[in-house]
């Protein structure tokens, strides 16, 4: 305990600073969260999740009445801490338990369909002119799991914020699109709900998309499509470590690089392992989910916030030829291999 009367008077207006700093950015980003939690109650809206709702919001609030400075701070905080954080809680969504589940050949098409698309979609990007930060970024949200993998994988990519938003909308487009028009594509192709429900956890972009094509095919469908989309999750520590290490590597300055495994990720893992060894009771599971959405949703309402529209419709169609490329890519292979397997 500090005793000095000086030393007290110091600290407290530092403290004081960083709160003042932090909290109006904070509520400015919970305020711009719960319109879209409300939204999504709205008739028409209810096919899109509160995160995608929310970056709308953000942009929309942003463009129109402009960004206060004293907000930014808590802006910063929110798409980078809670973001983290945010991350390593959707770990409590699997277990090694349900990876095995799907089976050997689940998880080799799971794994072959998320590498193969990602290879695809940088090489793609790399060929029509599209910046290598933003390919990465739409790679990774078409092969992985859409808005958490961007997110996720800009923390090692580091790009700008616009191109993190192009990509969260083109993700969702076509998620939704795959997340409609899939189950209706079931019998045309000959798929019984296991073979359907691992094409859908394979190719469908978002977790919450995956849920709502699977089941609409039946109990089966919906539960080994969530299984196999989770496996693609857990997935997205091996990605981020192996991007960050290209990374590295491409540095010039290897003193400055970026490690190539964030705490988040190692994180993660553990907390994966946790759930696999310890029964952890269904209201603290459903807790858990709640805030990691919560603060997935503040998160992307942030990046939201910072995006100026200007600058994304300067980025021309070609990123958004590359998101539906991408998107064909990942539907076609994976029917490939669950119809081979």
């Amino acid at each position: 305990m500090d005793l000095n009367p000086v030393n007290a008077e110091r600290k407290r207006p530092a403290l004081t600073s960083i709160s003042a700093g932090v909290v109006p950015g904070l509520v400015l980003v919970a305020m711009i969260a719960s319109v879209a939690y409300s939204a999504r109650g709205l008739s028409g809206l209810t096919l899109f999740s509160p995160m995608i709702l929310a970056v709308v919001a953000g942009m929309i609030y942003s463009n129109v009445l402009g960004l206060p400075a004293h907000a930014k701070a808590g802006i910063a905080f929110s798409q980078k801490r809670l973001l983290r954080f945010a991350i390593v809680l959707l770990g409590f969504q699997l277990t090694f338990g349900q990876v095995a589940g799907i089976g050997l050949g689940g998880v080799g098409i799971v794994a072959a369909t998320l590498g193969a698309t990602f290879l695809f979609t940088v090489a793609l990007g790399k060929l029509i002119g599209v910046e290598a930060k933003l390919a990465q970024l739409i790679a990774a949200g078409t092969s992985i799991c859409g808005a958490s993998a961007i997110v996720a994988t800009n923390i090692v990519t580091d790009a700008r914020d616009e191109d993190v938003t192009y990509a969260v909308a083109a993700i969702t487009l076509f998620g939704t699109v795959a997340m409609l028009g899939f189950p209706l594509l079931a019998p045309v192709f000959g798929l019984d709900q296991h073979a359907f429900g691992l094409w859908a956890g394979a190719s469908i972009h978002e977790v919450a998309q995956v849920i709502g094509a699977g089941f609409q095919n039946g109990t089966l469908a919906g539960e080994t499509a969530t299984v196999a989309k989770l496996t693609r999750v857990a997935m997205l520590a091996p990605m981020v470590i192996a991007l960050g290490l290209m990374a590295r590597r491409g540095s010039s300055d290897t003193s400055g690089a970026r490690p190539p495994l964030p705490w988040f990720v190692v994180a993660f893992l553990a907390v994966v392992a946790l759930n696999s060894l310890i029964a952890i009771p269904v209201q603290v599971h459903a807790a858990i989910a709640l805030a990691a959405q919560v603060m997935l949703t503040m998160g992307l309402a942030a990046m939201g916030l910072q995006a100026d529209i200007s600058q994304l419709r300067s980025r021309g169609l070609r990123p958004l030829m590359l998101a539906f490329s991408a998107f064909l890519f990942i539907a076609v292979f994976s029917l490939t291999l669950v119809k081979l397997v």
